[in-house]
Parts: structure tokens; sequence; C-alpha cells
């Protein structure tokens, strides 16, 4: 994409600050309210990013923006459902289909290029009337008697400043909020290494499960993840605590090629491919904040909180608290006087899905890898297909962050030593099916 050659804003009621899914989609729900936004990207689309798989409520999300048909139409692999096994046979395995939801949700998701798929929401946010600078990096914010109002960024070979009644912050790792009030902390239990490339050539007749599904497969030392992202390439990952990866005495390649001949299903889907990309390494990634919002601001997605990548639910979270915020924004624009109630009801909403994520992820790797033995603990009866047929679970592994007719959702909040925030006020209340869940009965475990 081109950089815009029209002149800059010097004031505009939203400044959006990083044009990943979390930036694309704020800013177009902003920009379709009739707010002028400025979506700022310190970088030039399209760029390498990870993060590839989507959960089926981002579905929904598309159908609200109305983009879902020109996702549809980008030729993604389309994603059925997620398959967990483990060890080098490949004998023990389970799959949990998006189908098993229930009825009036979307049964299927997609695994995406990040860099194509960033580029397509990027636009699609031009085009509903966002102004869009690239190579713009925010240096620093605007304060005004306690507010924020507005940012100082570089651009082109000089300094610019624009004013904004809000400043929503989907920066990611790079988060300018977070830096400026020192926001961020990290889950000591959580300070895990990954190591991930692309391969191409992928041929999916090797593949031992369903053609589209992300594999994940735990072992001794951490897990492994396949994802097709394309019809010939796979992004495949090996996550592992820390002190795994400093203690092997080995480089970087041999460890993850060691882990990903530990998992035979996943070495087997990816017979014949050929390395597309160095080995990438993202090392102490999990991080979170316990304040998403104040005077002026916002932060959406990974700007405030990033956890393990296991479940997907990355790009998920960030474009569902995209949502919110923008809504919350034009709530406020609307009636100033009630900011700082519905700031507060936009942070326990935040905190909501990614303390239920977050211990979804506890779970998994405190039973070694491996979420069985967490189910059984709770009265889940996981006998002949219960893995794949159970749709609580299947609902939970599938997005559904935000339910308290989901019983796993409240026997995960039971246990406090996954406490990740401080504590807050659950908003519970699909922000997707919720007139499909009133119609139900609450999960009940044995």
């Amino acid at each position: 994409m081109a950089l815009s050659l029209e002149a800059p804003p010097e004031t505009v009621d939203v400044v959006v600050i990083g044009a990943g899914p979390g930036g694309a989609t704020t800013a177009a729900r902003l920009a379709q309210s009739g707010h002028s936004v400025l979506l700022l990207e310190r970088r030039t689309h399209p760029r390498f990013h990870i993060g590839e798989s989507l959960l089926p409520p981002c579905n929904a999300i598309f159908e609200k923006l109305g983009v879902l048909e020109r996702i549809k139409e980008q030729g993604y692999v389309v994603k059925y459902g997620a398959e967990f096994s483990g060890g080098k046979r490949g004998d023990k395995h389970g799959r949990i289909p998006f189908s098993e939801q229930g009825e009036g949700r979307h049964p299927t998701t997609f695994q995406t290029e990040r860099a194509h798929f960033d580029r397509i929401l990027s636009e699609f946010a031009q085009e509903c009337g966002a102004h869009f600078i690239q190579e713009a990096v925010v240096q620093e914010l605007l304060h005004e008697n306690g507010r924020v109002v507005g940012v100082r960024y570089d651009h082109g070979g000089g300094s610019h400043t624009v004013r904004s009644r809000f400043v929503i912050d989907a920066g990611g790792r790079a988060s300018k909020v977070a830096q400026t009030f020192g926001l961020r902390r990290y889950p000591e239990s959580l300070r895990m290494v990954a190591l991930y490339r692309h391969f191409t050539d992928m041929d999916e007749r090797y593949n031992p499960g369903v053609e589209g599904d992300i594999q994940i497969g735990g072992h001794k030392d951490g897990w492994v993840w396949a994802i097709p992202i394309w019809s010939d390439t796979i992004s495949v990952g090996a996550v592992m605590p820390r002190d795994v990866l400093r203690n092997s005495g080995r480089d970087r390649e041999a460890v993850f090629n060691d882990h990903v001949s530990r998992i035979g299903r996943i070495e087997q889907r990816i017979t014949g491919t050929r390395p597309h990309t160095p080995l990438h390494v993202e090392a102490d990634y999990c991080y979170y904040s316990d304040t998403m919002a104040g005077p002026g601001w916002f932060m959406v997605g990974d700007a405030a909180c990033f956890f393990d990548p296991i479940f997907s639910g990355g790009v998920f979270l960030a474009m569902t608290t995209a949502i919110r915020a923008a809504d919350t924004t034009h709530a406020i624009l609307a009636e100033p006087e009630r900011e700082e109630q519905l700031q507060l009801d936009y942070t326990n909403f935040y905190k909501t899905g990614y303390d239920i994520y977050a211990r979804l992820i506890h779970a998994y790797y405190e039973y070694d890898y491996n979420l069985r033995p967490f189910l059984q603990s709770v009265g889940m009866d996981l006998a002949g297909d219960g893995l794949a047929t159970n749709k609580w679970l299947v609902r939970l592994v599938s997005g559904d962050f935000w339910s308290d007719k989901n019983a796993l959702n409240l026997e995960l909040r039971k246990e406090s030593r996954w406490d990740t925030f401080a504590p807050f006020e659950p908003v519970w209340g699909c922000p997707f099916y919720e007139h499909l869940n009133q119609a139900e009965e609450p999960m009940v475990l044995s």
C-alpha cells in the first residue's frame, strides 16, 4: 500500500496507534460511526507478524464490521477445529471440532498469514474513512490538565503533532501508553520462549488429521504448534519455559528441531517441507496491565495484555476489545459526563475475557501441557468422544470467555493461584451469542 499523500490532520476525534487487527478494527468501527480517525502505524504493510490462527467468533466480528465477504475472498485456509496430541508415535490425540458449539454459532474460522491479513484490515479501515499513515512512529502522548489530548509522531523526516479527544493504543508490545505510565507487568509463571518459522512445499496429504486444523502437541518440556496459513505454507513453533532453552546447551535450531520431532503427528504433517523464513525467537512475551483506560485514552488487545498463544486467542481478544473500546469511545464522545463509569465497564469487560483465557492457559500448563486432567478434576465426563462433543468445552476453546452459563469459566475462576489481575467485577454476557445463551439452561457439572 502506498503511503498517504494527503496532508496529515492536525485535529481529529480519535488517534489510533497501531494498525494490527486491534487498531484497524478500532479505526474502522469509529469511522463507520462518523468520527474522524487518524490511524498511525510505525512500520509499512505488509510486515511479518506471528499469530496466524483465529477463533470462530472472529467471523462474527467480520460480520459486524461488514468485511466478512472480503475475508472469505482472500483464499485463507479454513479452520474447522483444533487437534491436541502428544508423543512421538502420535497415538494420543483428540480433536475439538468447532461445529459442536451448537446452532447459530460460526462453525469455522480462518488461518491467515498475518502480513496479508493485517494489510486487508488496515485497507478496510482506510476505506471506512480513517486517515492511515504508515512509518509513523509515536514519540510521546500529549497531556493537558491530567488528560491525554493527542500525540506527537515522526513521519517523513519530520515531527508532527495531532490533537484528539481520545487516543486508543493498539500498539502491542510497543505500546506508548504502557511505556508512558509504567503499566506493564510480567507473570513469573508464564516466562516462556517461542521458536518459530514458516515452512513451504506443504502437502496436506501427509496430514494425519483434518485439513485446515491447527495442531497442538504437548511434551514434557513444552508444546508445539502447526498452523497451515496457505495451501502450501505452514507455521510451526516450539514453546518452552525460558530455562529449558537456557539449560539445553544447544543452539536454537537444534532445540527447535528436537522439540518438533517429539510430536509425531506434526512431524508427519510437515513431511517434505522446507524452511521458508528464518527461525524467529520471542522471549518473555507474556505480560499484562491492571489499567486499560484513563482520562482521554484506552488500550486494546496486545497493548495491555498478551498471554500464551496456545489457544489462538490473540487476534480474537484484540478485535473483541477493539470493538468494545470503539463503541465505548463513541458513547463517551456523545455523553462526556459518563466517561469514568464507561471506562470502568470497559476495563472490567477487558479483564473478564483475558482472565478466563489466562486461566485456561494455566490449566493446560499446570497439568503438564494437557487440558484433560483439569477437565476431569472438575467433574467433566470425557469418556468416549467427550472431548469432541461436549459443547461447553468446544465453546470455551472457541473463545467463550464471557459467559457465566459455561460452568468451566466459573471453575477456572475458583483457582486463586491463577489470578492475574487485581480483584475486579466480571462483566458476563457473550458479546456475540448472548441471545442464544439466554435461551439455554446453564451448564451443570457432575
